[in-house]
C-alpha cells in the first residue's frame, strides 16, 4: 500500500469517527443519571390495572396512564393543609413544566363525601386541568397499598370522622410505571427540574 493510499485511509477513519461522536452527543441518553431530588426506581415498576371514575363520571383504568406522564396524589377534599398545600404546589409544577402529556391526578380517599362532581369543583380551584378519581373504598385501598399509601379513618367527637395518610406525590412514565416518588418538604422548582431532564427517559419506548 502507498503512504499517500494508506494516509488517506487514516484520514477517512478519522472522519467518520468524529462524525459518530457528533452523532452520539446529540442523542439523548435515556439512561442518564437521576436528579438529586426525590427517590427514583431503578427499574421503574409498571402498576396493576384498577378501575376508578374520574371528575367527568367516567371509567379510568391504568389504561388512563399510558401515553401521558402521572403525578398522582391522594388526598381528601376536607382535608384543610397538606392536601390544599400539595395541588397548589403541582398546579405550579404542571404550568411551569410546560409539557403538554403531563398530567396531575388526584386520588379521593374519602369516596363517601368526595362525588365526582364535588373532586370536579374542588379542583377547578388549583386547575382545571386536574383530574379527581374516587371509586369504592375497596378499589381505593387496593390501588393506595400497591404504592404503599398508608390511609387511616380518624373518628371525631360528635360523628365527624377525618383521615391520617401517606403524603408523597407518585410519578409514573408513558407506561404506566412508577417511576419516582417525592416526599415533604415539597419544592415547586426542584420537581419542574427533575421533570425536564428525565422527560426523554419517561417517554423512552418500553
Amino acid at each position: 500500500m502507498s503512504s499517500r493510499l494508506f494516509w488517506a485511509l487514516v484520514g477517512l477513519l478519522c472522519l467518520a469517527a468524529a462524525f459518530a461522536g457528533y452523532r452520539l452527543a446529540g442523542t439523548p441518553d435515556n439512561r442518564q443519571a437521576a436528579p438529586a431530588y426525590g427517590t427514583w426506581l431503578p427499574p421503574q415498576r409498571p402498576i396493576e390495572d384498577f378501575r376508578l371514575t374520574d371528575s367527568d363520571g367516567q371509567p379510568f383504568t391504568r389504561a388512563g396512564l399510558e401515553g401521558r406522564v402521572s403525578l398522582v396524589y391522594f388526598g381528601y377534599s376536607h382535608c384543610s393543609d397538606e392536601c390544599p398545600d400539595t395541588l397548589a404546589m403541582l398546579a405550579r409544577v404542571r404550568r411551569a413544566a410546560k409539557r403538554a402529556r403531563l398530567q396531575v391526578l388526584f386520588v379521593t380517599i374519602d369516596p363517601r363525601r368526595d362525588t365526582p362532581a364535588v373532586l370536579a369543583r374542588y379542583l377547578r380551584r388549583f386547575d382545571p386541568k386536574f383530574i379527581g378519581l374516587t371509586g369504592t373504598t375497596a378499589q381505593l385501598h387496593r390501588l393506595a397499598g400497591g404504592l404503599g399509601v398508608d390511609l387511616g379513618e380518624v373518628a371525631l367527637p360528635g360523628g365527624g370522622y377525618d383521615f391520617e395518610h401517606t403524603v408523597a406525590v407518585f410519578l409514573f412514565d408513558a407506561h404506566a410505571r412508577e417511576a419516582a416518588v417525592f416526599t415533604p418538604p415539597f419544592d415547586a422548582r426542584r420537581l419542574t427540574a427533575a421533570l425536564r431532564r428525565m422527560w426523554p427517559r419517561l417517554l423512552a419506548p418500553g
